[in-house]
């Protein structure tokens, strides 16, 4: 995909992954829309991105929304598509972690992470399929994480949220399939943003242990392999060796699995025609 003027939603494209997705894509021609909470964050992020342009006319635009709120996120969306055109690209990044041991850690603190890091995510999908249907193109980046693909001691709220964000991905490539609109998840490495700094606060003895031999991604890599995925299609986006080693055994099957259901979706629509 050439990025020159296409344009770019990134949900929770203030800081970390999504800023760094921003910058990139900026850099490459793209338009950019970022939504987040915050708007004295947004208004740095856009000096930042604006910085990295390479043409004059270029724009960033910045929409305060939480995107738990499906009307305020909604409302972005549409405001974005009537100021800067038809979405080319969605990217999913605003995320929460609380890290705690299962019994501290309150109930809200579960349902406020699934509501941000999952349905904050669907409602902008939800919000976004139909728009890039009417031209039949598009591309679709959810953010899930290493913990997306296997559960992580103290991080029983966050794991949850993310393997949703797996089963969301793979049951709807075979929607998407044929419509012109690509679709990516990406499973991150440990990065260092804002995020996991927080997270670090609260984040358990043993969870450190656990995670303290990982390798630190910068969040400037992490974007440069999302934007690859994009180029290439891919619908897996695993940067690194140990995410890309956990990806393709924990899911094994998939490719199997996915010519299984594709054949059975094609042979089920063939006989309804």
């Amino acid at each position: 995909m050439d990025f020159d003027r296409r344009h770019a939603i990134i949900t929770g494209g203030s800081s970390g992954i999504g800023k760094a997705t921003a910058s990139l894509l900026a850099s490459q021609g793209a338009n950019i829309t970022l939504i987040a909470r915050t708007p004295r964050q947004l208004e740095i992020a856009a000096q930042e991105i604006e910085a990295a342009q390479i043409e004059a006319d270029q724009r960033v635009l910045t929409l305060a929304a939480d995107v738990a709120e499906v009307g305020a996120l909604t409302q972005a969306i549409q405001a974005a598509t009537t100021q800067l055109g038809l979405p080319d690209i969605l990217i999913t990044a605003a995320g929460i972690a609380y890290p705690g041991y299962f019994q501290e850690v309150p109930l809200e603190v579960f349902e406020q992470t699934m509501a941000v890091n999952y349905f904050g995510s669907l409602y902008a999908v939800k919000a976004v399929v139909p728009l890039m249907e009417r031209r039949q193109q598009g591309h679709i980046v959810l953010i899930s994480s290493g913990a997306g693909l296997v559960g992580v001691f103290g991080y029983t709220p966050y794991s949850p949220s993310k393997f949703a964000l797996r089963g969301l991905a793979e049951s709807l490539r075979g929607e998407l399939k044929g419509t012109g609109i690509g679709l990516s998840i990406a499973y991150p490495p440990d990065t260092d943003t804002p995020q996991l700094a927080a997270e670090n606060q609260t984040k358990p003895l043993e969870t450190k242990n656990i995670t303290a031999s990982a390798e630190m991604w910068q969040p400037e890599d992490v974007a440069q392999e999302i934007v690859k995925g994009i180029k290439n299609q891919k619908f897996i986006v695993a940067p690194g060796l140990e995410m890309g080693l956990l990806a393709k055994l924990h899911s094994v099957l998939a490719p199997g699995l996915n010519w299984y259901f594709d054949r059975i979706v094609t042979r089920t629509r063939s006989q309804s025609s």
